[in-house]
């Protein structure tokens, strides 16, 4: 089944910037449209990565385990739009001028948050690889790619600082990040209360 399904969701997950560019070549993206290519690939990140970490959830849920399967697939698409929303910002907003990027790292809190989710995506793409699972081992691996929920999470205060009036999207994206950092704790709560479990019962 994910054989035939992937190849289809993969023309799906890049028809956002199919749409960008359609919309580009028709000199439909407004009077700003560096601000709309800026939002649009920071929107599709942000979901990206969301959908990546929902992966997880919904396999337990649902006990389809094919999903796992697309997981690495979402988390790229995520770093792919991550660099295209970057790439937006270094060349068409600042023309690679370092010293005025490194001004804005430093006065600008919402530019500070988008930099560090975009810069803890990194080692996540360089070691999304089954070659980098064997080379970490499995736990390390695993304790690594926690720091998706750190870029996730940056992410949307990035977001949240970069609009400040109409918080409703944001807080959204917000939301749903809770939602699945909650149940991400309550898996962990539950074994750990099984472990503690096991080793009493190891030692009656």
């Amino acid at each position: 089944m994910l054989r035939y399904f992937k190849p289809a969701l993969f023309l799906a997950c890049l028809a956002p910037l199919g749409r960008l560019v359609w919309r580009g070549l028709h000199a439909d993206l407004g009077a700003n449209p560096i601000e709309t290519i800026t939002h649009g690939t920071g929107d599709w990140t942000l979901t990206f990565l969301l959908v990546t970490l929902s992966i997880s959830p919904l396999r337990k849920i649902t006990h389809q385990y094919w999903l796992i399967g697309l997981r690495r697939m979402f988390g790229l698409f995520a770093f792919f739009y991550g660099c295209l929303h970057m790439m937006t910002y270094v060349w068409l907003d600042k023309f690679f001028n370092v010293h005025e990027m490194l001004a804005d790292i430093a006065k600008r809190k919402f530019i500070t948050a988008g930099m560090t989710a975009f810069t803890l995506m990194i080692p996540l793409a360089l070691t999304s690889t089954k070659w980098s699972i064997r080379k970490l081992g499995g736990k390390r691996w695993q304790t690594l790619h926690r720091l998706v929920y750190f870029s996730a999470a940056a992410g949307v205060i990035h977001y949240i600082w970069l609009v400040k009036a109409d918080l409703k999207k944001p807080l959204e994206y917000a939301f749903v990040l809770g939602l699945l950092m909650l149940f991400r704790a309550v898996l962990w709560a539950r074994a750990r209360v099984e472990a503690v479990g096991k080793s009493g019962l190891s030692e009656v």
